[in-house]
């Protein structure tokens, strides 16, 4: 089986590359390191004795902000190194930006073919391989085995489209587990399915998602304000839109002018996935008539009516100033769901489309406690936001609803670095 996926993986390469590379110039800063992509890293500081080396994939920013704490559980253990890789650019920045002093390297994952990952992993010799999440390679998994290098898949989960997938293309799976040690799935439901589809039950265990464990520091009231005079938005209520796809940013814009018509005093920022995206988006706004300011074109000259952050990695500051938070990716066609964990933990008000299949066990319990409504359609969207700053009783109901269920919902961090641990131990 890995002999055919190395032969046909060049041809399908090839005849994706054009579509990833347009993407990657679209979204920009793929440029530097860019032969890190093909196993051709520079140097890596060699190996102390007595350390063991982690290698850590995640993918992109989500991915990257959750390892925080992990890395947090290790810093004061001198055994144990971390080099970390990723998939985006803007998963490099952030690498760069918080993690640099806690890594011996950072840098881009390598392509899945053979000559590239065997280079790669020439470089980084690591004793212990951790991929977050999704993160699943059949010849990155290949290396692992044939060095003896125990892999642990973190954070695992298996979205609705995935598992429908696999179970279809169960021949498919084996070769995306072959060589994992461990999987530590984020819930039981996950748990279930990995079970599902074959692993065995002794490699599986449920520690929790990690992503709950975050700790997000507090802007003061001065940094607030500073950064609502940079957006334009004054002091009036914010209704935000959180990591927003196509379509998304449209509907919350109908709800905004409906509201402000209807005489509800508020402003909208949005916050799209995909910073690239900001023609269309500006496009959107010029058409709907709105006042509207860039951040990426510098602080407003004026108050305008719709704030748009095309920036990458200000999510968790931004959302400290809004009243109410809409999770994009959620409203149709959108069916996945971005997090709406930090919102959560920040005690926000959350409102999202019926599309949440990669977060259907946090939704879920969101919502079993009154933390989180769906809103299926644009106009149930418009209603709920009317209610809501209308009603500052229920977005405070809603916020302390939230925050509990975010203490309730800690330890996942704890669990999974024991099972770190344990591996690292086994390695003698």
């Amino acid at each position: 089986m890995l002999w055919l996926y190395r032969l046909l993986f060049v041809p399908v390469l090839l005849l994706a590359s054009p579509y990833y590379l347009l993407r990657m110039r679209r979204r920009g800063g793929y440029a530097r390191h860019f032969g890190q992509r093909f196993g051709a890293w520079a140097p890596i500081p060699p190996k102390r004795a007595g350390v063991r080396r982690i290698w850590l994939q995640a993918v992109s920013v989500g991915e990257m902000l959750a390892i925080g704490p992990l890395l947090d559980a290790f810093k004061d253990d001198s055994t144990v190194e971390f080099v970390i890789t990723t998939t985006t650019s803007t998963g490099f920045q952030l690498a760069h930006d918080r993690y640099r002093e806690k890594t011996v390297a950072i840098g881009y994952f390598p392509v899945d073919w053979w000559f590239f990952s065997r280079r790669a992993w020439r470089k980084i010799a690591p004793d212990l391989m951790l991929l977050v999440e999704g993160e699943r390679w059949p010849e990155h998994l290949h290396q692992a085995e044939s060095r003896g290098v125990p892999v642990l898949c973190v954070n695992a989960r298996l979205s609705d489209r995935s598992f429908k997938r696999m179970t279809r293309w169960h021949w498919t799976v084996r070769p995306l587990f072959h060589g994992v040690t461990r999987i530590l799935a984020c819930s039981e439901l996950d748990a279930e399915r990995f079970r599902a589809l074959g692993i065995p039950a002794e490699k599986i265990v449920t520690t929790g998602s990690i992503k709950l464990d975050l700790t997000i520091p507090l802007l003061a009231s001065a940094e607030r304000a500073k950064l609502r005079l940079e957006l334009g938005v004054g002091d009036d209520p914010l209704l935000l839109g959180s990591s927003t796809w196509p379509g998304e940013e449209g509907a919350l814009v109908n709800a905004f002018k409906e509201l402000r018509a209807a005489g509800v005093i508020v402003r909208l920022l949005l916050v799209p996935r995909h910073a690239e995206r900001r023609d269309d988006i500006e496009a959107e706004l010029k058409k709907s008539g709105v006042t509207y300011h860039f951040r990426s074109r510098g602080a407003a000259p004026q108050e305008v009516d719709v704030a748009v952050a095309d920036t990458t990695g200000e999510l968790r500051k931004l959302t400290q100033l809004a009243e109410v938070v809409f999770v994009g990716k959620s409203l149709p066609p959108h069916t996945e769901g971005q997090t709406p964990v930090e919102a959560a933990a920040l005690g926000k008000p959350l409102l999202f489309g019926p599309g949440m299949s990669n977060f259907r066990v946090i939704a879920k319990d969101l919502r079993a406690v009154k933390a989180a409504e769906v809103v299926p359609t644009v106009a149930a969207l418009t209603g709920a936001v009317s209610r809501l700053f209308r009603e500052p009783s229920a977005r405070t109901s809603m916020a302390l609803a939230a925050q509990a269920w975010h203490r309730a919902n800690q330890g996942a961090v704890k669990r999974t670095a024991e099972i770190i641990a344990v591996e690292l131990a086994r390695l003698g």
